[in-house]
């Protein structure tokens, strides 16, 4: 057993050092690996990313019609269906015919909705801060900074100008 200690595991080979040189390679394989810990913090909770969404863009505000909210999450209309049904069932959101359009539904979260995006908000954030640990204030501050740029150049859904866009971000 070359180069291992009895009973503890070897560490993972790296990956080639020109994949490991490429920013993009990094920010996919590091969105990856937060995406598939998240999932698994989230549903230790009950709860999958979609759920989250969903209560999260609920709870800025206006009621949703189905298909704002498909068009947001990039899901398709069928898949939205079935998480609105599982959250509808715990009792987090209400589903109502839109007055002015009976074909269309309108979306709104419960009182009980919003105390569990309450507690996913904090299970979110001491995710977020134990995977970012190794970055200072300032470091995180930049690194989301340019995030926000990247989001606004790649997808408009994130709410963010595009770069020389004089709009502010969130609008």
């Amino acid at each position: 057993m070359t180069g291992t200690i009895a009973g503890a595991p070897s560490p993972a080979p790296p990956v080639a050092r020109e994949l490991a040189a490429s920013s993009g390679f990094l920010l996919a394989r590091l969105g990856l690996a937060f995406k598939t810990k998240m999932v698994e913090r989230l549903g230790r909770d009950g709860f999958d990313l979609h759920q989250y969404s969903v209560l999260a863009i609920l709870a800025e505000g206006a009621r949703q019609t189905q298909g704002t909210i498909a068009v947001a999450l990039a899901l398709d209309p069928s898949r939205l269906v079935a998480l609105l049904d599982s959250l509808e069932e715990r009792g987090l959101i209400e589903r109502q015919r839109d007055p002015n359009d009976r074909r269309r539904h309108v979306v709104s979260i419960t009182a009980g909705g919003r105390r569990h995006l309450q507690r996913l908000r904090a299970l979110a954030k001491q995710f977020e801060d134990e995977f970012l640990a190794p970055l200072d204030d300032g470091d995180r501050k930049t690194l989301h900074s340019l995030l926000q740029r990247l989001a606004g150049e790649h997808d408009p859904r994130c709410g963010f100008a595009p770069t020389g866009s004089s709009a502010e971000p969130g609008g």
